[in-house]
């Protein structure tokens, strides 16, 4: 079985004279294949936040804007030696065309169906599950899987499975683990700030740039 978790990191907001939104949006995608693997995974989120942030009912999350270099590492040390891979794309906010600034879940699920783009689903023989951060209403999330779905239907072997699930972060700590990657690659464009990101850049697989500046 193959396990998918998407974050996103950044925001959609565009009014730069107004406001101070982000320059770039990032969307990352976690895989990890067999559920042996995805429970080991789960169960270093959990033994992380027990040690770490003294949470034993696990209601605290881990969050990459909020979680420190060294429980980072902690965790980090943890998963290391999992196969696992990250692919993420990142949005140049400021060199999107006007047209589409008012258009931002359009603008969401073409940047996440970039990223899947990366990732070899011509390879998979069992079930695909795709949990993705829940920050949509109903009628988003309906268009958001059927467009991936459609996506996908040329790549995936008919006969694989493919299941798309929203969830909070705090429900899915396969998730709160996604956050603290796509927050080290956000960093990276966001504020040119390496160090969480120089610890587990042997596991990133894609990192894109959408709209990227001319050299």
């Amino acid at each position: 079985m193959w396990h998918l978790y998407l974050d996103e990191s950044g925001d959609l907001g565009f009014d730069f004279v107004n406001r101070k939104p982000s320059k770039f949006f990032t969307i990352t995608i976690l895989t990890i294949r067999e559920i042996e693997n995805n429970r080991f995974l789960i169960n270093a989120v959990k033994h992380t936040l027990k040690r770490k942030l003294h949470s034993s009912g696990f209601s605290r999350e881990l969050k990459g804007s909020k979680t420190s270099i060294q429980v980072k590492k902690y965790f980090y040390g943890q998963v290391e030696h999992l196969k696992f891979g990250i692919y993420a794309l990142t949005l140049n906010k400021k060199k999107l065309y006007e047209r589409l600034t008012q258009e931002k879940e359009r603008v969401y699920n073409y940047v996440a169906r970039l990223v899947l783009d990366q990732i070899p689903f011509e390879k998979a023989v069992t079930r695909v599950q795709l949990v993705v951060d829940k920050s949509k209403a109903k009628p988003e999330i309906e268009e958001f899987n059927n467009y991936i779905v459609n996506q996908l239907a040329g790549r995936l072997d008919p006969k694989v499975p493919l299941n798309i699930d929203h969830h909070s972060s705090h429900e899915s700590f396969g998730l709160q683990a996604a956050d603290l990657f796509s927050w080290g690659i956000f960093r990276k464009y966001e504020r040119k700030d390496t160090e969480w990101f120089s610890i587990f850049k042997e596991k990133v697989k894609y990192d894109g740039v959408f709209l990227a500046e001319k050299k």
